[in-house]
């Protein structure tokens, strides 16, 4: 049994370039013409595919753990590939399926010739099969891996647009605030407004929080914080847009607000700027 394994596996490994080039998607037209466009040469990509064969004959008799390693390296560099390739995984994990085909191809073909023993047909898969499904198993791994990234990169993105610093004349900028701020975002808040006030050469700074649903005591000491560490870089800070029902829950909650400028719009806060609407002459 040892021997027909053996044998069977030398000879997937001796044919791995042909069988290599078996490997088709006739029943995947995109993939087929994805593949075409892609970077990489249809060369290098058979020479890659002949690895992967080539590993599952030695996996017929080299130690099974050593050959999975292997495996598992090529499927995280082949769904690197495909992801560049911006092949879909559905798509890929089709593709594998066809490497299971032609080695059968061959298997079935020698089983034929030489009359083997029917528990080797069995043997093989068992062997065999499982390397198919990590190959399977890691490439979705690493394309949920690559999805979660480009949620982490929107998000981040979405977050920053959430905290617009708006310049309205040299040196003055308004930043204004909608929804509820945390921990989080209050860190973003002021990791923003600290860098777009280098940028911009500010001295002044307006929050309006007139989008802000709640300030309550957690909400105003991270708002204490963004603007004594503003302060510290020589930004003036001034809030404006505080509601009576936001004043009225702040009183109660004993919030004092007395280290803070505190303007009732925005339109007091720029007029006390010097900054005024002038209608335009025609």
């Amino acid at each position: 049994m040892k021997d027909e394994l053996s044998y069977i596996g030398k000879k997937i490994v001796d044919n791995s370039l042909e069988l290599a080039k078996k490997v088709v998607f006739h029943k995947d037209s995109l993939l087929n013409e994805q593949i075409i466009r892609s970077s990489m040469p249809m060369t290098e990509r058979i020479d890659y595919r002949a690895k992967l064969i080539g590993y599952f004959g030695e996996a017929l008799y080299e130690d099974f753990d050593i050959i999975s390693d292997k495996v598992t390296a090529w499927a995280i560099r082949a769904a690197e590939i495909a992801i560049n390739d911006h092949i879909s995984l559905s798509s890929t994990l089709r593709g594998i399926h066809a490497y299971r085909t032609v080695i059968w191809d061959l298997f079935t073909e020698e089983l034929k010739k030489r009359e083997f023993a029917p528990v080797t047909m069995l043997d093989v898969s068992k062997i065999i099969d499982p390397l198919l499904d990590t190959v399977c198993g890691i490439i979705g791994e690493e394309y949920e891996k690559h999805n979660h990234k480009l949620m982490q990169i929107a998000y981040t993105a979405l977050e920053e647009l959430s905290v617009p610093v708006v310049p309205i004349v040299e040196g003055v900028a308004v930043v204004p605030l909608v929804g509820g701020i945390d921990t989080h975002r209050a860190k973003l808040i002021m990791d923003i407004t600290l860098h777009e006030s280098g940028n911009l050469k500010l001295t002044n700074l307006i929050f309006d929080v007139s989008g802000v649903p709640i300030i309550d005591t957690m909400v105003a000491n991270q708002l204490f914080q963004i603007v004594s560490a503003l302060r510290l870089t020589g930004v003036e800070v001034s809030i404006t847009g505080i509601r009576p029902e936001i004043a009225q829950t702040i009183v109660n909650l004993g919030v004092d607000f007395g280290g803070i400028t505190t303007r009732a719009n925005m339109k007091q806060a720029l007029s006390e700027l010097g900054i005024k609407h002038y209608r335009v002459s025609r």
